[in-house]
This record gives structure tokens, sequence and C-alpha cells, in this order.
């Protein structure tokens, strides 16, 4: 097996993580980023006293990236994450959870980003250009990749910088023109255009129909020691994202709040990136099978994995 992703080497990294045990009332819910439209309902529904009314107490905890956050998962640090689907690929090498609840589906919130003065219209005219990535083998190498497979472009007409994730070179690679696109959030585009830095040129939806861009995950632990927590914790999250869809005004005045970024900005937000929103958490099988296509794509896994093996649909909640 291709060990570009190490479980090994996460588990070492883990056992430096400190764990705190959680009561058996409280959950421990990491995100992988802050100021993240599509991760707001964990605090969200805090504050809307959703919680409360479904008997569960939930302590919000922040680990920058998918890798930190899957392993505080197998320190057993916290009990569950709301991360990306292609945190997949932490359970295929052997991490001791499954994927309870599918939360996004295309990449709304993911998107192709050029500086203000580009002369680039659409997804054609970046064929041979400068694309900025975060990193190899993240989602937004495999984006590059896919725009270049659609367009049936030479591997020579695919450039790609790895300009890690760091707003500020963000920004300097934007406006000093060493790239001429980043991969990066939408909400990213849209504040460089308010700024006049950059814009958004295409949302990654464009080039990406079915897909699996957000799922929630557990622990073996939490599932078996309190599946009542998991089940309520569930039913908090697709109520608030059913009063999301319900609230507009509220929800972009969370937004603001929580993202720091403004109205107008927030706004162009929450009408991009609710649409992606899977309602029930039911995992799509078409978003799967690409998702599954895309960790051979980056070389991280030697063949598709069956990833039915490795979520549930147990601790949904009844529609």
């Amino acid at each position: 097996m291709n060990n570009k992703i190490s479980f090994g080497l996460i588990a070492a990294f883990a056992m430096g993580v400190v764990a705190t045990p959680a009561s058996a009332d409280k959950l421990r819910v990491g995100i992988p980023a802050t100021e993240a439209f599509s991760f707001m309902p964990v605090e969200f529904a805090e504050k809307l006293g959703i919680y409360k009314k479904n008997g569960v107490e939930v302590e919000q905890v922040v680990l920058l990236g998918s890798a930190k956050l899957h392993q505080a998962m197998i320190a057993d640090a916290i009990d569950i994450a709301a991360g990306a689907g292609t945190d997949f690929v932490f359970l295929v090498k052997g991490a001791p959870e499954l994927g309870i609840a599918a939360t996004a589906g295309p990449p709304l919130d993911m998107g192709f980003i050029v500086p203000y003065d580009s002369p680039a219209k659409g997804p054609d005219d970046l064929r041979g250009k400068r694309i900025g990535i975060s990193t190899v083998g993240a989602l937004t190498d495999w984006l590059a990749h896919r725009l270049a497979q659609l367009k049936g472009w030479k591997p020579d007409e695919l450039i790609e910088i790895a300009v890690g994730s760091d707003k500020a070179a963000e920004a300097s690679f934007i406006t000093t023109h060493q790239i001429d696109t980043m991969i990066t959030g939408s909400a990213s585009g849209l504040q460089y255009e308010e700024t006049q830095r950059g814009r958004l040129l295409f949302p990654a939806s464009l080039i990406v129909g079915d897909f699996l861009d957000h799922a929630i995950f557990a622990t073996n632990n939490i599932m078996k020691k309190d599946p009542q927590a998991v089940r309520a914790f569930l039913k908090s999250w697709f109520e608030t994202i059913a009063y999301e869809r319900s609230h507009r005004d509220e929800t972009i005045a969370e937004a603001v709040t929580q993202m720091r970024r403004s109205v107008a900005i927030e706004t162009k937000e929450y009408d991009l990136v609710t649409q992606m929103y899977i309602a029930d958490g039911k995992f799509p099988a078409s978003g799967l099978k690409i998702l599954s296509q895309s960790f051979v794509d980056l070389k991280l896994l030697d063949s598709e994995p069956d990833l039915t093996k490795y979520y549930t649909e147990e601790f949904l909640p009844k529609m």
C-alpha cells in the first residue's frame, strides 16, 4: 500500500496529543479551520440552544488542518470531527473511526481565484498557467488535476505551485502575480474582490459535480460508549442546517460574527455555500465514487477503496 500518508506516523504523533477525557454527557467536537462557513453549525447550534434542547453538551475544539484533527481522534482527545470528505483516507489507513454523516456535496466553498486585473474569464483561460495549491496531495492538488483531466490538457500544461494555506501567503502570491490562479476557499475570492486584489473566477463545483466535500466522523470509542450523545449531536447539526436555510438574515449575521468578514461577503457566501449542504446526512454513492477515485489520482492509495466499509448511517436522525 502506498504510504504517502503514513498511519504509523499519525499514530506516533497522536501519542503527544494531550487527551482530556470527556464526561458522560459531553462531546468534544473538532473542526479543522476557523472562519469557515461550512463548520459554523458547530458553534451556532450552541447559540441557538439546539444542543440543550436535544440533551447534549458540546465542547468545540479547533485543530487546524485535517491531519491534526484525526491525530486528535486517534489519541481520544476529541470524540467527533466535522471535516472534509477527503479525510476518509485516514480511515482507510487505519484510523479507529467511521464517517457518520455526509454534510456537503459539490465543493461550492472552494474556488479558483485570480488577480483582480487578470484577463482570465473562465477555466479555458488557465491552460498552461501557474496554479497555486495548498500542498501536494491536498484537495486543491486534486482539483488542479481534475481541471486538466476534464480539459484534456497535457501534463506540461499544468503548472502547480504549492504555496501553503496561510492567508497572507495566498494574498501575496495573488497580488504579486507569482501565480496566475489560486485554488482556495471561495470566501477568500469574495474578500479579495471587495478590496480589488483578486476575484473568484469560478467555483470548484463547475468542474466537480458529484462529490463529498464534507462529512462528520466519530471515534469507535464514542459510538460504543455513548451512542445516544452521537445521535443527539447529529440531530442538532441537521436542525441547525435547517434553521440556516430558513433564516437567511440571522445566519448571515452569525456568519459576519464568526467569519469576521463583511455583510456583503457573507451574503454572497451564504447564497453559494448553503446550496451544497446535504439535508439528511446520507452518503451519496456517486460522490463517494469520485472521492475514492481522487485518492488514486493523488497517489495517496494504490487502488480505489470501498468506502462503504468506512461509514455508517445508523446515527442519522429520522427525517
